[in-house]
């Protein structure tokens, strides 16, 4: 019998498992079999694997061939395992050098002609490979731009088996791939100088911007709610590039890169459809884990048009991540943690005609549809969301207004020097944005006079502002004064902060 080793990784989650792949060859009657926890798509890569061998003008052992994929308690899933199986097999058959082989970690799907095709999570596993020591990833050429982002390892692209197996033979070499930007130059389309009037709102999203709050803009139909969230990505400051790298990790392993794509520059906007599922919003899957849009969503905008249509388990599911910025996901035999520090902009009408307390057209709900719809939108929901405005309807003038508002350019440079004030005060509490200050560094972070302190306790006492709802108003307040370049929070700081809990003062 004949044994060969070769090396993988396996994704699980956003974490890639250095995986070893041992391929026997003894004597007996011709069959295959793969050992090791693999799902359906690795068992069915016996007939990828023996189809791409003999099409790389390679000669198939008919003989009992064993594959194990260990470490056997590891549930290993998808198909990026072909390319280290194949070859694995060939260097059992004393065709490829072992000791070549054992250098490299192997990535890839065949095709049925021996074809190399890209994979899911190139870059997780390339992190994986660089820190289990290996020399060089050897992946298919559309992966390469990706795992190119990883330092430390060496990456070689192929397109064909045969030219894998020439490689290793020593027959051939492999140059690397550059890696790209994707989306880093182009401008934004959506300026946020199209939008007439609306001055509180388009306020409010400078805020919300400056302090990486979360918003939920109210109003009738029409009035540009919708309009008004999707220039929020616009106006925030440029991705960092740890945070590029988090955003291009997530979206590799979620299959959604542009083939032959590096790091992503532009800030993610997700705005899913009111009729998606559980697992669609917070990640998550029956065989392998996937991330949500709350993850897809990371360090960028997570939209939610009309967002009291939303199943309720699937708003109530998002209190623990809009604190914690992680979405942990407990299944029978898997456990994932994905990040998802992202802005939550909701958008929402007052009822479900749309027209409660308009002006002008008359709202034809009845009272218990009324409250039905309002409890959609929970309480403790509505208290993590740090910016609570109405959007009303745009007047004739407006309407036809010919005058431009701020450009997004403009607004950009103001919240970007916000954010640079925020970085250097808050470095010691380990945070980077006002809206993730950790309660026990209100006090210090968040200097207020006193009348400032006088105007939110004079607000507990009105309106019930609850515990979180005060650090909210603080958090909201620090980012105000940075706006103004103010040092402390004073009381004309706390008083707007005060004005955008439109929820706290109805209830």
């Amino acid at each position: 019998m004949s044994v060969a080793k070769a090396e993988s990784v396996a994704v699980v989650g956003l974490d890639g498992y250095p995986v070893e792949v041992e391929v026997a060859i003894a004597s007996g009657l011709p069959a295959f079999n793969v050992v090791g926890l693999p799902d359906a798509s690795i068992q069915e890569s016996r007939e990828r694997v023996r189809a791409a061998v003999t099409s790389s003008a390679e000669e198939w052992p008919l003989q009992r061939i064993t594959v194990n994929l260990s470490p056997a308690h590891l549930r290993k899933a998808g198909p990026g395992f072909d390319l280290a199986i194949a070859l694995g097999v060939l260097a059992a058959c004393g065709r490829v050098a072992q000791d070549r082989l054992r250098e490299l970690c192997l990535l890839g799907e065949l095709s049925l002609d021996g074809g190399v095709r890209r994979v899911r999570g190139a870059l997780a596993s390339a992190i994986a490979a660089a820190e289990a020591g290996k020399r060089a990833i050897l992946l298919p050429r559309a992966n390469a731009a990706e795992a190119m982002l990883v330092g430390g390892i060496e990456v070689l692209p192929v397109e064909h088996l045969a030219q894998a197996v020439r490689f290793l033979r020593g027959e051939c070499r492999l140059d690397p791939a550059s890696p790209r930007a994707t989306e880093d130059d182009e401008p934004d389309s959506l300026d946020l100088d199209d939008v007439r009037g609306q001055v509180i709102p388009k306020r409010v999203l400078e805020v919300a911007a400056s302090g990486g709050h979360n918003v939920l803009l109210q109003g009738p139909p029409g009035g540009g709610k919708t309009m008004i969230a999707r220039r929020l990505p616009g106006i925030l400051p440029p991705l960092t590039h740890a945070e590029a790298l988090e955003v291009t990790q997530i979206y590799s392993v979620a299959g959604l890169l542009a083939e032959d794509s590096g790091l992503i520059r532009r800030r993610p906007f997700r705005s899913p459809h009111q009729s998606v599922s559980l697992a669609g919003l917070i990640g998550g899957g029956s065989l392998s884990p996937q991330p949500g849009e709350a993850s897809l969503a990371h360090r960028g905008v997570l939209f939610m048009d009309e967002a009291a249509e939303f199943r309720r388990d699937a708003i109530q599911a998002l209190r623990g991540p809009l604190e914690e910025g992680t979405i942990t996901i407990v299944r029978g035999r898997w456990t994932v943690t994905y990040p998802c520090r992202f802005q939550l902009v909701a958008a929402t009408n007052p009822c479900p005609c749309g027209y409660s307390g308009d002006q002008f057209r008359q709202c034809k709900c009845m009272p218990g549809r009324l409250a039905a719809y309002a409890e959609r939108m929970s309480g403790p929901v509505i208290d993590r969301i740090d910016l609570q405005v109405e959007v009303e309807r745009l007047k004739k003038r407006e309407i036809f207004s010919q005058e431009p508002g701020e450009p997004t350019a403009v607004v950009r440079e103001r919240v970007v020097r916000a954010r640079e004030v925020q970085t250097a005060r808050l470095a010691r509490f380990g945070v980077g944005t006002n809206a993730e200050i950790p309660p026990p560094s209100l006090a210090d972070a968040c200097l207020l006079t006193q009348p400032a302190k006088r105007a939110i306790e004079s607000s507990v006492e009105s309106t019930g502002l609850s515990a979180r709802g005060v650090h909210r108003v603080m958090r909201v307040g620090r980012t105000i004064a940075d706006l103004a370049g103010d040092d402390r929070v004073g009381e004309s700081h706390v008083g707007e902060a005060l004005s955008y809990r439109v929820f706290d003062r109805k209830r």
